[in-house]
């Protein structure tokens, strides 16, 4: 078999200045500064306040991209309660060390909204946190009822979905 036999097989080469972009999303980054009221008496970083800091770069994401978590849509109160978080710790976070939180969509349903947030310091993983959060209407002084995700609340996520 000569050189040529094997053409129908080669694979394309990309040229050193030709980079391969990749079709995977990026992550949002948000970053926080780990304050004193944030630790515990070891000088930790108090595992409750990794759910504080992923409630507060969901709303970051949200306001990056004009929304917002507690908004009017057609006549109606809508708000995203969580239904589900968990957080799996790797290393500490101490006081006034700063954070990088990535928040990737994980899911996108007709009602609901998963996310994935990854707290490092310095590129050292610290913890990976999960939260599902429902949209509901919201009426006072009634439960919140589920309702289908907005097209545009759901399509300006689809920015960070994995």
């Amino acid at each position: 078999m000569t050189c040529a036999s094997f053409e129908r097989f080669a694979f394309p080469i990309t040229s050193p200045r030709s980079p391969i972009t990749s079709s995977m999303p990026e992550p949002f980054h948000t970053s926080r500064l780990v304050e004193f009221h944030d630790t515990d008496m070891a000088g930790i970083m108090h595992f409750a306040s990794f759910f504080i800091y992923m409630e507060s770069a969901e709303h970051e994401l949200y306001r990056s991209l004009g929304l917002s978590l507690h908004t009017e849509v057609d006549g109606e109160l809508i708000s995203f309660p969580r239904v589900s978080a968990a957080c799996d710790y790797s290393s500490p976070a101490r006081c006034e060390e700063i954070l990088d939180i990535a928040v990737s969509v994980t899911r996108i349903g007709t009602k609901s909204i998963s996310y994935e947030f990854r707290f490092t310091r310095a590129g050292t993983l610290l913890a990976i946190g999960k939260m599902t959060s429902v949209c509901c209407r919201v009426v006072h002084g009634q439960p919140p009822v589920s309702r289908p995700i907005p097209a545009e609340i759901a399509d300006g996520l689809r920015k960070y979905a994995m």
